[in-house]
C-alpha cells in the first residue's frame, strides 16, 4: 500500500439509504413493521396496480426536514417527486417513486475526527425516495423468491460531496451518519438488517491531478467494516490496474465479503439511463416557515453539542464523553442515572466498565439492558458512602443482571455491607496489636510497609465488613503513637 499512498490520492463518495421509523409506506396506509410473513404487508398500490394514487406520508418529509437542519443543510421550500424508470424484479410498478433535479435538502455536511484530526465532508443532497422489495437467492435452488413487504417503505438518500478520501475516513463518516439518525429517531441506524445501506464511488488519480479518474460503485456492503474493507480492495485494485498499463472501467461492483474481494454487477450506467422525469401524481411539497420552525424548536440536543456538556459540567474526559454520547440512548441512560444520585463520576466509570461490558458481552443495546437507571443509581450511591467496597460492588452489579433487587437488598443479603462504626472495628484493632508484639516494634523502627499486614489482620477478623479506610486510619493513628 505505501506506493498507493505515496503516488495516488483516492477519491471517495458515499451514498446513504436509511430506511425511516415511520408506521406506514411512503406513498400507502401499509404497515413497515419489520418481520412480517413474506408479502402479507401490501396493498394495490404497492403492487402498482392500475387506478391506484399515492399519498405521501408527512412523516417522511419532517423527518428528512430533521435530517437536513442536522446536517446543515439548506431546505427547499419547494421540491418535487420524480419517477426513475428500470426493471427489476421486486420492483412492481416498473419505476421507483424518487427525486431527482429537486431534492428537498442540499449542500450541507458535517465533520468527522480522524486520528485526532478534523476534517468536513459537504453533503451535496438529501432526497426522499420508496423501498424496492427483497429478492431472496438463498432458500430456493432453482428459483429467486420475491418478497415485496419492503415494497415502498420510505426512504432518505444523503449522497456526499467527493470529499473522503481514505477507507477510515468513510467508515467515521458512516458511523456519523448513524449516530445522526438514531439521535433523530428516525432510523435504527441497523445495517446488518439493511435499514441503513451504503454504496460507495470509488475513483484514484495521481497526486496533484486535479482531474478525478474514472469511478466505480460499490454494492452489497452489510456493515462498516465491509465498507472499509471493500474500499481499500477497490483502491488497491485500481492502482494496480493502472501501474499494469491497464484502464478502470466504469462499472458497478458487488462486494463479496466471504472472499474479500469484488465482482462485476454492471457496466457503466448514468442518470440518464432511467429516463427521469416529474411524478404526475403527487403535488410539490411545500415547506412553511411555520413547519421548518416548529421541525427546529423539536430537534434533540445534537451528539456534539452534549458531548461538549458532559465535559464541560461533569468534569469528564473528551475520550469518555464521546464513549458515553455516541449513543442516545446511552447518553440518556447515564443522565438518568445522576438525576438519582449526584456523583456524575463514579456513575460514568460503572457505566464505561461494567454496563459497557454487559452489552458488548451479551450482544444488547442499553434499551435492553436489566438494570434500570434508579437500581444502578443505589449502587453508585452505596459505594459513594463507603457502605460496600469495590469488590462488593461488582459482586452486587453482577447479582443485579439476575435478580430485580435493589443494591442496598442484594449488599445485605449477600453480607457485603461495610462496617463503618468504630465501636466495631476498635476491638478488633487492639486484639490484633496485642497478639503480633514483633510487628508492632518492627513498623516504630521504620517499616512502614507493615501497615499492610495489620490491616489485613483486621479485614480478615471482620470478616471483610469493616471499612478498610477507616482501618488504615485507625492502626496508623494508635501505631504512631
Amino acid at each position: 500500500m505505501s506506493s498507493i499512498e505515496d503516488n495516488y490520492e483516492a477519491v471517495i463518495g458515499l451514498e446513504v439509504h436509511a430506511q425511516l421509523l415511520t408506521e406506514s409506506k411512503a406513498f400507502a396506509p401499509v404497515s413497515t413493521e419489520f418481520g412480517g410473513s413474506p408479502n402479507t404487508q401490501v396493498s394495490p398500490l404497492c403492487l402498482g396496480h392500475p387506478g391506484t394514487l399515492p399519498v405521501l406520508n408527512e412523516n417522511l418529509v419532517r423527518y428528512i426536514i430533521k435530517m437536513g437542519l442536522a446536517t446543515n443543510c439548506d431546505i427547499a421550500r419547494k421540491s418535487i417527486f420524480a419517477r426513475k424508470n428500470y426493471f427489476y424484479p421486486d420492483l412492481p410498478k416498473g419505476y421507483q417513486i424518487s427525486q431527482y433535479k429537486t431534492p428537498i435538502c442540499h449542500d450541507g455536511g458535517i465533520t468527522i475526527t480522524v486520528d485526532d484530526e478534523e476534517k468536513d465532508i459537504g453533503i451535496t443532497r438529501i432526497h426522499m425516495e420508496e423501498d424496492a422489495g427483497k429478492s431472496i437467492h438463498d432458500q430456493d435452488p432453482y428459483h429467486t423468491l420475491i418478497d415485496l413487504n419492503r415494497a415502498g417503505v420510505p426512504l432518505i438518500e444523503i449522497v456526499s460531496e467527493p470529499d473522503i478520501r481514505t477507507p477510515k475516513q468513510a467508515y467515521e463518516y458512516l458511523k456519523r451518519i448513524k449516530q445522526i439518525v438514531q439521535y433523530l429517531e428516525i432510523c435504527d441506524g441497523n445495517m446488518e438488517e439493511g435499514s441503513l445501506r451504503c454504496d460507495a464511488n470509488v475513483s484514484v488519480r495521481p497526486k496533484g491531478q486535479e482531474e478525478f479518474g474514472t469511478r466505480t460503485e460499490l454494492k452489497n456492503m452489510n456493515s462498516f467494516r465491509n465498507v472499509e474493507r471493500a474500499i481499500s480492495y477497490e483502491i488497491e485494485r485500481q492502482v494496480n490496474l493502472i501501474e499494469s498499463g491497464g484502464t478502470v472501467q466504469q462499472q458497478t461492483l458487488l462486494w463479496d465479503a466471504n472472499k474479500m474481494q469484488t465482482r462485476i454487477m454492471r457496466t457503466k450506467e448514468e442518470a440518464h439511463d432511467y429516463r427521469y422525469f416529474p411524478e404526475p401524481d403527487i403535488p410539490p411539497v411545500v415547506v412553511t416557515d411555520e413547519m421548518l420552525e416548529q421541525i427546529k424548536s423539536g430537534l434533540p440536543e445534537m451528539p456534539d453539542v452534549r458531548k461538549q456538556r458532559f465535559i464541560d459540567e461533569f468534569d469528564m474526559s473528551s475520550d469518555d464523553a464521546q464513549t458515553l454520547t455516541e449513543n442516545r440512548y446511552l447518553a440518556d441512560y447515564y443522565e438518568a442515572v445522576i438525576s438519582h444520585v449526584d456523583s456524575p463520576k463514579a456513575a460514568a466509570n460503572l457505566i464505561l466498565s461494567e454496563v459497557l461490558r454487559v452489552l458488548n458481552d451479551r450482544s444488547i443495546g442499553i434499551k435492553e439492558f436489566p438494570v434500570s437507571e434508579e437500581r444502578l443509581a443505589g449502587l453508585v450511591e452505596l459505594r459513594e458512602e463507603d457502605k460496600i467496597n469495590s469488590s462488593a460492588m461488582t459482586e452486587i452489579f453482577d447479582a443485579m443482571l439476575e435478580e430485580d433487587k435493589e443494591a442496598e437488598t442484594l449488599a445485605k443479603e449477600m453480607n457485603l455491607i461495610q462496617v463503618s462504626a468504630k465501636s466495631f472495628i476498635e476491638p478488633i484493632i487492639d486484639d490484633v496489636i496485642e497478639e503480633h508484639p514483633d510487628e508492632v516494634q518492627r513498623y516504630k523502627d521504620g517499616k512502614d510497609g507493615l501497615i499492610g499486614f495489620f490491616i489485613g489482620q483486621v479485614m480478615q477478623r471482620s470478616e471483610g465488613k469493616a471499612n478498610p479506610g477507616l482501618v488504615r486510619e485507625m492502626i496508623t493513628e494508635r501505631l504512631d503513637d
